[in-house]
C-alpha cells in the first residue's frame, strides 16, 4: 500500500509563466523544486557557467595557487592523495591533470577500499614518505585527517586538502585547506562535490600560470560525472555544471570516457545524468568495491583507444561480476527476512557473515526499495563485523545509531545513510535494542508517492514534453517530474519485449481521451495486484485486449514516441492502484 499525496507549494503560477514564457504546468514543477524568487528562477531556466561563483572565494584559495607555484618552479615532488570512488577517481584526474599541465613533478595514490579504508591514513604517508613526497595534495577527503596530517607534517610535508565533507570540531593542521563548508568559508555555494572543489583550485592555478580556460573546460564532464555519481544536490551551481558538463561528455575527446560508452552500448544517444548514475558510474565504483581505483584512473588517463578499449572492457566485466554478486546478496537477505521473525521488526539488521563487505550498502539500499523500513546490512570483516545502512526519511539514522552506541568499535554516517563496525557477540543485541529505540510509526512505513501535478491526459500536448526539458538535468533534490491521473480505464494491454518486461496500455480517461501506456516494472507484480483488486477473469480478459473492468489511478511521465516519421503521444507508468480512490493529500 502506498500514501499518494499532491506537492501544495503556492505561487501565482499563471504569472510566472507569462513572465518566463512557459507553460503554468512547468512553472508549478519549478516551485516544487523550492524555486522561489525571479532571480532563482533565471538561474534555473538560464544558468550557465557565467553563473559560477568566483572560485578565489573560497578559503585558503589563493594560499594554495602561492603554494603549489612555489614548489612547482622548485621542482618539488607532489602527491594528489584521492578516495576510491567516482568523486575521489575524479577529483584525483582533475588535479592530477592541472598540476602535469603547470609543469609539476606529480603523481597520485588512491586508497585500498579492504586494506586502508577511507581517505588518508598512516600507511599512505608512509609511501609518501619514502618516495620522497614534499607536498600532499588530498581531494573528497581530509578533512577529518587531523592526526594523519600531523605526522604528515612531523615528517617535512607540506599538505593542501581539498574536501568537500562536514568539518568536525577541529581542523586538520593542514597548509592550506579549501572545503566550502569550513565555517568561515565564504564561498556562498555549499554543496559541491570533492571533484568541483578540485576543478576550481586547477581553474585557479591555470589562471596564474596564463592557460586559458579551453583547457579547463573539458574538466567540466569528469566534475558532472563526480556530482550525479556522488548523489549530490542538483541545485545551484551543481545543476549549471553537471548540465555543461553533460554537454561536453556527449562530445568527449578523452578516450577513457569513449570507450567506457562503447563498452556499454552508449554510443546511439546523448549521455544522461540517468546513465551516469546507473550506467556508467557504477563501473567507475565497481573497480574500487571489487579490485582497486587506481584501475578507474588509468582508464581516464588512456592516451590511446586500444588501451582505453581493454581496460574499459575490465570495467565493465567488474561491474556486471558486481551486479550478479549483488542479486545473490539481495536474495540471501530477502530469504533471511521471509523465513524468520525479522519481518516484523521496524528496522531491519541482516547478517550475511559471506557477503562482500564493498556491498553491503547496495544490498542495504535494495531492501529499503522493497520494504520500506530502515536496513542495516552486516558482514564478516578481519577483525569483528562491518555494516552499512540506508534508512528512510523518517528515520534519522544516525542519530538512533547514537543512543546504542556502545555496541559499536566504530560508526558515522548522516540521517540517511551510516557505516559501522561491531564485535561479532554484539550483532543479535543491536538488532534488538535498535528496534527498541525505534519510534517508527506504521505511518511512517508506508511509502509516500509525492505528485507534482494532477495532469489529465487532455493537457499533454508536445510542447509540454519538449518544455519539460528545460528542467534536465534530473537528479537528487531535483527529481523527474510525477503527473497524476486517476480513473483511467485500461482498454487493451499485451506484454511485449523480448525479455516480456514491458506492459503495452492504451488507457482511456473519464473526459474520453485515450492514450499509449508503457510500464517497464514489474509485470508479475502488476498481474498479482489486477487478479487481486479485480479477480482472475479480469486479468485475462486484460491481457487477452478484450475489454474489462480494470480502472486505475496512474502516477506516469509524458513522453513522444517517434516512429518512422510519425510521432504519438505517450505515457510511461511509474506507480498505479486501483481506481475511484482518492490520489490528493498535502506536504
Amino acid at each position: 500500500m502506498e500514501k499518494w499525496m499532491v506537492s501544495a507549494k503556492k505561487a501565482d503560477f499563471q504569472k510566472l509563466a507569462a513572465e518566463f514564457g512557459i507553460d503554468p504546468v512547468t512553472a508549478r514543477l519549478i516551485r516544487n523544486r523550492d524555486i522561489v524568487g525571479e532571480e532563482a528562477m533565471r538561474e534555473y531556466l538560464y544558468g550557465d557557467l557565467t553563473w559560477l561563483h568566483d572560485p578565489h572565494l573560497l578559503k585558503d584559495m589563493d594560499k594554495s595557487v602561492r603554494i603549489l607555484q612555489e614548489k612547482i618552479r622548485e621542482g618539488k615532488k607532489i602527491r594528489v592523495i584521492g578516495d576510491y570512488d567516482i568523486d575521489g577517481v575524479n577529483a584525483s584526474y582533475i588535479l592530477l591533470t592541472g598540476l602535469l599541465r603547470c609543469g609539476a613533478l606529480a603523481d597520485v595514490d588512491i586508497p585500498d577500499r579492504i586494506r586502508d579504508g577511507y581517505g588518508l591514513n598512516e600507511h599512505l604517508i608512509e609511501l609518501a614518505a619514502e618516495a620522497e613526497v614534499d607536498t600532499i595534495i588530498t581531494c573528497d577527503n581530509g578533512i577529518a585527517a587531523v592526526q594523519e596530517i600531523a605526522q604528515a607534517k612531523a615528517l617535512g610535508m607540506t599538505v593542501i586538502v581539498t574536501d568537500h565533507h562536514e568539518p568536525q570540531e577541529v581542523l586538520p593542521p593542514a597548509d592550506a585547506l579549501i572545503n566550502p563548508k569550513q565555517p568561515d568559508c565564504p564561498y556562498p555555494y555549499k554543496s559541491l562535490c570533492g571533484a568541483a572543489v578540485a576543478f576550481k583550485l586547477i581553474q585557479c592555478l591555470y589562471e596564474a600560470y596564463g592557460i586559458s580556460a579551453e583547457e579547463w573546460d573539458p574538466l567540466l564532464e569528469n566534475v558532472a560525472f563526480a556530482t550525479v555519481g556522488d548523489v549530490m544536490d542538483l541545485t545551484g551551481e551543481n545543476r549549471i555544471l553537471v548540465k555543461e558538463g553533460l554537454k561536453r561528455l556527449n562530445h568527449t575527446r578523452n578516450e577513457g570516457f569513449r570507450a567506457l560508452i562503447a563498452a556499454n552500448g552508449l554510443t546511439e544517444g546523448p549521455i544522461s545524468a540517468y546513465h551516469i548514475g546507473f550506467v556508467l558510474g557504477p563501473c567507475i565504483n565497481a573497480t574500487g568495491r571489487l579490485d582497486t581505483a587506481k584501475r578507474a584512473l588509468k582508464l581516464l588517463m588512456a592516451s590511446t583507444p586500444e588501451q582505453a578499449k581493454i581496460l574499459a572492457e575490465e570495467l565493465k566485466s567488474l561491474n556486471d561480476e558486481r551486479k550478479d554478486m549483488t542479486q545473490q546478496g539481495v536474495a540471501e537477505a530477502m530469504e533471511l527476512m521471509e523465513s524468520t521473525s525479522m519481518k516484523e521488526d521496524k528496522v531491519l539488521v541482516i547478517y550475511l557473515p559471506t557477503c562482500h563487505e564493498s556491498l553491503a550498502g547496495i544490498i542495504a539500499g535494495r531492501i529499503r526499495e522493497k520494504y520500506n523500513r530502515p536496513v542495516f546490512v552486516l558482514t564478516k570483516a578481519e577483525e569483528g563485523v562491518k555494516g552499512s545502512g540506508r534508512s528512510i526519511e523518517a528515520y534519522n539514522m544516525f542519530q538512533e545509531l547514537c543512543k546504542v552506541s556502545g555496541l559499536f568499535t566504530k560508526f558515522g554516517g548522516h540521517p540517511m545513510a551510516a557505516g559501522l563496525s561491531l564485535p561479532e557477540e554484539n550483532v543479535e543485541r543491536f538488532r534488538k535494542e535498535i528496534n527498541e529505540a525505534a519510534e517508527l510509526t506504521e505511518d511512517d512505513l508506508l511509502p509516500k508517492i509525492m505528485i507534482d501535478v494532477p495532469m489529465p491526459l487532455d493537457y499533454i500536448k508536445e510542447k509540454l514534453i519538449r518544455e519539460l526539458s528545460v528542467l534536465e538535468p534530473f537528479g537528487k533534490a531535483n527529481t523527474k517530474p510525477v503527473f497524476a491521473d486517476r480513473n483511467l480505464k485500461i482498454l487493451r494491454a499485451q506484454i511485449i519485449g523480448r525479455n516480456r518486461n514491458v506492459l503495452k496500455m492504451l488507457v482511456q480517461n473519464a473526459s474520453g481521451c485515450t492514450m499509449e501506456a508503457l510500464y517497464f516494472g514489474d509485470i508479475p507484480g502488476f498481474e498479482d495486484y489486477i487478479r487481486e483488486n479485480f479477480g482472475p477473469a479480469e486479468l485475462e480478459l486484460l491481457l487477452q485486449g478484450r475489454p474489462s473492468s480494470v480502472v486505475l489511478s496512474m502516477t506516469y511521465y509524458p513522453s513522444v514516441n517517434e516512429f518512422r516519421g510519425n510521432k504519438t503521444l505517450q505515457i510511461v507508468i511509474q506507480n498505479y492502484q486501483r481506481g475511484k480512490g482518492e490520489t490528493s493529500g498535502k506536504k
